[in-house]
């Protein structure tokens, strides 16, 4: 049983919604994913959920468009390179609740999030 919130402390966003959730996230486990990176591993595990490297890839991180990366073609394997080089990339925050993901800050995946924890 995995329950996890990988976030970033710099990231409005991500305390936003982690306050939001309150006491719902008690029990969890939180890892910044500054101070600690996200391994290889833990990347698989979110992929396998998610269904893809894109789907927990941030297009708004500032380096996405200072890397030129936006005028490239990505396929999975560059997603997995840039998400395990730089953490900026991933999608905040990324919850797991046993088998589901949650990724990001959409006000649909918020919700679904929230149902989630409220039905624990």
């Amino acid at each position: 049983m995995t329950r996890k919130v990988y976030y970033l402390k710099t990231c409005d966003t991500s305390r936003r919604i982690i306050k939001q959730m309150g006491d719902l996230l008690n029990g969890f486990e939180f890892q910044e994913i500054k101070a600690q990176p996200v391994t290889a591993q833990q990347l698989d595990e979110m992929k396998t959920l998610a269904g893809s490297y894109e789907a927990l890839f941030s297009r708004r991180a500032k380096k996405y468009k200072e890397m030129g990366l936006k005028d490239m073609p990505l396929y999975e394997k560059d997603y997995k390179h840039y998400l395990l080089q730089e953490y900026t990339f991933l999608k905040r925050p990324v919850v797991i609740v046993d088998s589901d993901i949650f990724i990001g800050s959409s006000k649909k995946n918020v919700a679904a999030l929230q149902q989630k924890l409220q039905s624990l």
